[in-house]
């Protein structure tokens, strides 16, 4: 007859259900849970992109984030930089950031179409699922206004879905405020005509390649050095 035998655990593991752990679980962002009812596989991809920004703007002073959203995933980069500030011209996103634990005074509200930021530059700024909601007619404006917010040796990342993947989306699904999706090469053009430097790279789930752009799903552009 075997002995039973019922284990405490592993006490490695202890600490995690202590007082300050087991009571205080990290939630998710409003919209990373949303993300995660619709498509839970799609948080990996949306983490991976937070990822390459991490590990492009490591060890930069001072990065902005653009268009924010809820902030959960950005902690990804605060954890690379010595200082990450947020923005987004909503303000319940503001707040939803705040709420998330940013720091108050690092959370802007803050439209890039209209206006840079007065009084501060950074070293890094980057924009994930964004540009895609910015019209053709503001996307000039904004990429000044961005160009205006960064040091002489800034970074400029930008992330955002290629035309060619709307194809694949039942139109049932699509987001509406997608208006402005752009091939890789349109989207290299544009961004050229404000930065010397421009660099390319696609992305499929969760893979960031240097193939063909109009075979992925996602764009990725590394900007330096603005004209």
């Amino acid at each position: 007859m075997v002995k039973s035998h019922i284990s405490g655990g592993e006490p490695q593991y202890d600490y995690l259900w202590g007082d300050d752990r087991a009571d205080d679980p990290v939630n998710l962002g409003v919209m990373s849970s949303e993300t995660w009812r619709k498509d839970p596989k799609r948080l990996g991809f949306v983490l991976a992109r937070y990822k390459f920004v991490s590990k492009m703007l490591r060890g930069k002073q001072t990065v902005l984030e653009v268009g924010c959203g809820d902030g959960w995933a950005s902690a990804i980069v605060r954890k690379e930089v010595q200082e990450l500030h947020l923005s987004d011209f909503d303000p319940r996103f503001v707040r939803a950031a705040i709420a998330n634990g940013h720091s108050e005074n690092l959370v802007h509200l803050h439209d890039f179409t209209k206006l840079a930021m007065s009084g501060r530059k950074f070293d890094g700024i980057y924009l994930l699922d964004v540009f895609e909601h910015i019209s053709s007619s503001n996307e000039n404006d904004l990429l000044t206004n961005l160009k205006l917010s960064l040091n002489l040796n800034g970074v400029l990342i930008i992330g955002a879905p290629t035309a060619e993947s709307q194809a694949y989306i039942p139109v049932e699904k699509r987001d509406a405020g997608h208006v402005n999706c752009k091939n890789g090469e349109v989207f290299h053009a544009l961004l050229s005509d404000h930065f010397h430097n421009v660099f390319l790279f696609s992305m499929n789930d969760e893979v960031v390649q240097t193939s063909p752009s109009h075979l992925a799903f996602y764009n990725l552009l590394v900007c330096t050095s603005p004209k």
